[in-house]
């Protein structure tokens, strides 16, 4: 039996949800993947090494491990619609101690700044992903998700085109000046470097604060998610661990965006791997999001019209195994290329996997998505595996190693991880029927 639809959900044609979930994916989206950029920034800005400049991504993902399952304990007293307020809120702090502390050139408190960041978007994810994916029927959730993705990705291509253009004007320059400068120099040049970033900050801070002002007042109306992702049989459920496809679905997100952050904040340093220029190397996170977003409008296209959301994972992992090996054989700007077509191979997994991975947890969809939402903490740990590995002989190999297990794994989700106990669960209502 198919999942049950929930009376409380609003129709799929619902405007007004649908734009108000959107603007908050563009957020989700310009918060994230500015990380690739600002990986460049602090490693000048505060004179770092890869593996401390990569400290950026993993206390932006660590959020997510620390903050997803008290999200979900918030929103069930919240809801879902307050607690995107909250979310927006605490994202606003974070861009206030981040602009604030990096204007410090105090590095711990930069990091501080992100990883409250990443938790106000670990409780605003926790709520607006099953919300988008229970806002219909869950078999054309991807469709929806895709939808969101496309205002996601538009804004990872705008966050490192405007950080650029705003904040790392002229770096080869900037790093030239700094090499050949004297002890006093150099910490005036930094400084007046890292003070850059502090405008931009302030004024994101406030936008978002306005935002949640909008949400809150906006008629965005609440779902009940026990009633609108209840499948036959689940009623019973007595604990979380009965839903095995829903724990592969952890550990694929996991993977997933791993691999995803390896693509788009990693491939600035990938590039600096074959000593192309950093005036360059700083707009390459925006390649790999204008994949991405023609990944999504073909899935937008094709799911479930042609393919269904678990057979276009499948097909997505296939591509990231041939990019990734495709980046490993070629050099240049060619590798790169093809580290950014990984943009288009990962597009479409998010949206595929959530929905398979919460579909028929009733009671437990809040639960369930914060554990999900918990995965995202791959992009906190693959990246540094990639840091911590890689030297200027080997770079490419280490990519490939790392990601070429990721797609692997989430191929088999796509072709079997996500039925496993689902199958089960409804061979046994046949038998009782």
């Amino acid at each position: 039996m198919s999942n049950a639809h929930a009376t409380t959900a609003p129709a799929t044609g619902n405007l007004a949800s649908i734009v108000t979930v959107g603007i908050m994916f563009f957020v989700f989206g310009f918060f994230t993947w500015i990380n690739g950029s600002l990986i460049t920034f602090v490693k000048l800005a505060f004179d770092l090494n890869d593996v401390d400049a990569f400290l950026v991504p993993m206390a932006f993902y660590l959020s997510y491990f620390f903050l997803a399952l008290p999200s979900s304990w918030i929103l069930r007293t919240t809801g879902m619609k307050q607690g995107m307020v909250l979310g927006l809120l605490v994202m606003a702090l974070g861009a206030f101690v981040f602009g604030e502390f990096t204007t410090l050139r105090i590095y711990a408190g930069a990091l501080t700044g992100l990883f409250v960041i990443g938790a106000g978007l670990a409780l605003l994810q926790t709520a607006v992903n099953p919300y988008i994916s229970i806002l219909g029927p869950i078999e054309s959730a991807a469709q929806r998700i895709a939808l969101m993705g496309i205002c996601n990705k538009t804004a990872g291509i705008l966050a490192p085109l405007l950080l650029g253009s705003l904040v790392l004007r002229g770096l080869d320059d900037l790093a030239g000046k700094v090499a050949g400068a004297d002890a006093a120099a150099k910490q005036t040049l930094l400084n007046d470097f890292a003070a850059q970033i502090h405008l931009p900050y302030m004024i994101m801070a406030g936008l978002l604060v306005v935002l949640a002002v909008w949400v809150w007042r906006s008629t965005l109306p609440e779902i009940k998610a026990a009633e609108a992702n209840a499948a036959a049989g689940t009623s019973g459920e007595s604990s979380i661990f009965h839903f095995p496809h829903l724990w592969l679905g952890v550990l694929c997100l996991f993977l997933y965006v791993g691999a995803e952050v390896m693509a788009g904040d990693a491939i600035g340093t990938y590039g600096q791997g074959f000593h192309l220029p950093l005036d360059e190397t700083k707009f390459f996170t925006a390649f790999t999001l204008a994949a991405m977003l023609l990944g999504y409008v073909v899935g937008l296209i094709a799911i479930p019209r042609f393919i269904s959301q678990e057979g276009y994972l499948g097909v997505s992992a296939v591509l990231g195994v041939v990019f990734s090996l495709a980046a490993f054989v070629s050099h240049g700007y060619v590798s790169v290329g093809f580290v950014a077509a990984l943009g288009f191979a990962n597009a479409m997994m998010w949206p595929a996997i959530f929905p398979l991975a919460i579909r028929g947890l009733g009671r437990y969809t809040e639960l369930g998505s914060a554990l999900l939402i918990m995965g995202i903490a791959g992009g906190a740990i693959i990246p540094q595996i990639f840091a911590h590995l890689k030297n200027p002989g080997n770079f490419q190999l280490v990519f490939c190693t790392i990601m070429l297990p990721c797609y692997l794994y989430i191929f088999y989700y796509g072709l079997h991880g996500h039925r496993v106990g689902v199958e089960q669960r409804r061979g046994a209502i046949a038998a009782a029927t």
